[in-house]
C-alpha cells in the first residue's frame, strides 16, 4: 500500500500486473444526462450497467466533515460494489463509485478530485491532518464565553487525538485555532482548504485564554 486518504477514504495500492492500458481520465465533471456504465464485484462476479448522470455534482461531508462533490447516476449496482469504476462511453475514467443511495441511485468520487489526491500520495505525500475533535457553531459560541475567549472568527477545540500532529505541537482542548499558513480560519471548510495547501511543517495560530500564539505543527 503506497497511501491513503482518510479525507475521501481512498487508499492507492501497488500491484505486479502485465503491461496494462493506461487509464484515460476525464478532465471535467460529467452534466446531467450524460450515458455512463458502472462495474463493480459485490463479490459473485463482475457486473457492468449502463445508466446516466441524474443530477449536477452535489456536495455532501466526508466522516471528517469535509465537503465533498460527488456525481449521482442511475446505473444499477448490488451493496458492495463500491470501488469500481464509472466511466463514459469513450471508456474514459469519470469517478469511483462509493456509495448507493435512495431510490437506487449511486454516488461517485469524480476523476477531477481524485486525480490530485491520488498524485499526492504517489508522490509520498500523506493527506495531511491535525487530529481535532471541534465544537460545532451553537455550541462553540457557549463554550468561547465559558472558557473566557474573544468575540472574533475561529474554531474552538473540542479534544485532541493522542499522539496527533495537533497534541504534538502542542494544540490543548479549548484552544481556539484562528489561523493555519497563511489563512484565516473562520469555518471548517476553510480548515479543510488550508490542509490541503500543507505537505510538511507548518504554523497554526490559536488563542488561549485571550493570549494569541503561533505553534509549529508537523503534518508530514
Amino acid at each position: 500500500m503506497l497511501g491513503v486518504d482518510r479525507l475521501l477514504d481512498i487508499a492507492l495500492i501497488e500491484l505486479e500486473t502485465p503491461e496494462p492500458a493506461p487509464i484515460i481520465w476525464a478532465q471535467a465533471l460529467p452534466g446531467i444526462g450524460t450515458p455512463v456504465l458502472a462495474a463493480g464485484d459485490p463479490g459473485s462476479g463482475l457486473r457492468v450497467t449502463q445508466g446516466h448522470v441524474s443530477a449536477g455534482p452535489l456536495t455532501m461531508r466526508s466522516r471528517q466533515g469535509r465537503p465533498v462533490e460527488l456525481i449521482e447516476h442511475t446505473a444499477p449496482l448490488p451493496r458492495g460494489s463500491g470501488g469500481g469504476p464509472l466511466l463514459d462511453t469513450d471508456g474514459a475514467l469519470l469517478g469511483v463509485n462509493a456509495l448507493r443511495g435512495d431510490p437506487g441511485f449511486v454516488l461517485a468520487l469524480p476523476a477531477p478530485i481524485l486525480r490530485p489526491a491520488l498524485d499526492r500520495l504517489l508522490a509520498g505525500h500523506a493527506t495531511p491532518r491535525l487530529g481535532l475533535a471541534l465544537y460545532s457553531g451553537a455550541a462553540s459560541a457557549r463554550m468561547r464565553d465559558a472558557v473566557g475567549l474573544p468575540e472574533r472568527p475561529g474554531l474552538l477545540v473540542r479534544a485532541v487525538e493522542a499522539e496527533s500532529p495537533a497534541e504534538r505541537a502542542g494544540i490543548r482542548a479549548g484552544d481556539m485555532l484562528v489561523g493555519l499558513g497563511a489563512s484565516a480560519l473562520a469555518s471548517t471548510d476553510e480548515l479543510f482548504a488550508a490542509l490541503e495547501t500543507c505537505t510538511g511543517n507548518a504554523e497554526v495560530r490559536i488563542v488561549r485564554a485571550e493570549r494569541e500564539q503561533t505553534l509549529k505543527v508537523e503534518l508530514a
